[in-house]
């Protein structure tokens, strides 16, 4: 699969600066991990973002830049930002455009409700485009760690 590389999006990178930019300039030059997440502020997603935060250093002396896409606005990605000391940047999809392109928009069932939502979701992605391998319906506890300990065994 071959990701819309012409598509827009905001984006509130580390600096705190925010742009405008087509997917294309936000990928990293090798490999970028981006990471669908439900909702800044939440409980799962908070540990997540943490944990990916703590183990940056080591995804990108792998070659992988991080990136994190939620259909939270810039706003509360700032906010969330400030209040946890996170160190990714972070893409704003509120119309779903990402999300929908790689069908992490969709039904979920929680506690016997079914109901429409963002399936928390992480791909690896080359500079063209290109899915790599992704991984669906994750669980947020300690799925950093898993990820890295999968790329050291492939590098």
């Amino acid at each position: 699969m071959k990701l819309n590389l012409e598509n827009k999006y905001d984006v509130l990178f580390v600096s705190g600066e925010v742009k405008n930019l087509a997917l294309k300039d936000i990928l990293g030059e090798d490999k970028t991990i981006l990471y669908f997440y439900p909702r800044d502020n939440t409980p799962g997603c908070t540990t997540e973002n943490k944990d990916f935060t703590q183990l940056k250093d080591e995804f990108e002396s792998l070659g992988y830049k991080l990136v994190w896409v939620s259909k939270d606005s810039i706003d509360s990605h700032k906010k969330f930002v400030e209040k946890h000391g996170l160190k990714n940047d972070l893409i704003s999809d509120p119309d779903l455009v990402l999300h929908k392109e790689l069908w992490v928009w969709g039904e979920k069932k929680s506690y016997g409700k079914t109901t429409m939502g963002v399936i928390r979701s992480t791909f690896i992605v080359d500079k063209s485009g290109e899915v790599l391998k992704e991984y669906r319906n994750i669980r947020a506890k300690g799925h950093a760690e898993r990820l890295l300990k999968e790329l050291k065994e492939l590098a």
